[in-house]
């Protein structure tokens, strides 16, 4: 995937400025693609120049113009053709994995502190999901809300957001568990 098909299926939801969109990617799409805000203006100004997307000034009293972007047909038959491809399989690139497959012969305490400030972060994105999931569905319920709810693609991925969130979670919480059983094992000895 390419940051181009993230920044088309985020534009799907509606007509966005850039500061709008990073936001976007902060709160929904970040759960499964990540950039950084000049990284998305870039993406905007080529797919502008490929007719992607369409931009409009927007004038504003007392701040500077806007430009609002929006999905054009041609942005949605590619969108359309990414959809319809195969998908690569994921893979974990993860400094962090690293530093624990070198756990046998390193000092652990930092990274007993690294993984617990991983977990801490997977916790509070568990909760900002959450209230976004809760956001999306208003008063329905998820079954309902998954039945006949207008937009699902944005509620799902944010299902798969949280469950790798607690995975991670999870994970970090189970390792220190480990490293700290194995540490003090080793100071009785």
């Amino acid at each position: 995937m390419a940051l181009r098909h993230a920044v088309l299926a985020a534009l799907i939801e509606g007509e966005f400025s850039g500061y709008q969109l990073a936001k976007a990617f902060d709160v929904g799409v970040a759960n499964f693609w990540y950039a950084q805000p000049q990284q998305l203006y870039a993406e905007l100004a080529r797919l502008e120049k490929e007719e992607l997307v369409a931009g409009r000034e927007v004038a504003q009293e007392g701040r500077p113009n806007k430009r609002l972007f929006r999905v054009t047909d041609a942005g949605l038959a590619e969108l359309e053709a990414f959809t319809v491809a195969s998908a690569k399989p994921a893979v974990i690139r993860d400094d962090l994995l690293v530093k624990v497959q070198a756990a046998d012969r390193v000092d652990t305490a930092a990274l007993v502190a690294q993984l617990t400030e991983r977990a801490d972060m997977a916790q509070a994105k568990i909760a900002l999901f959450g209230s976004l999931l809760r956001r999306l569905r208003g008063d329905r319920t998820e079954e309902e809300f998954l039945r006949h709810g207008d937009r699902i693609g944005p509620y799902l991925t944010c299902l798969r957001g949280v469950a790798f969130e607690q995975e991670n979670r999870d994970w970090c919480t189970r390792t220190i568990a480990v490293l700290e059983e194995r540490r003090q094992a080793r100071a009785r000895h």
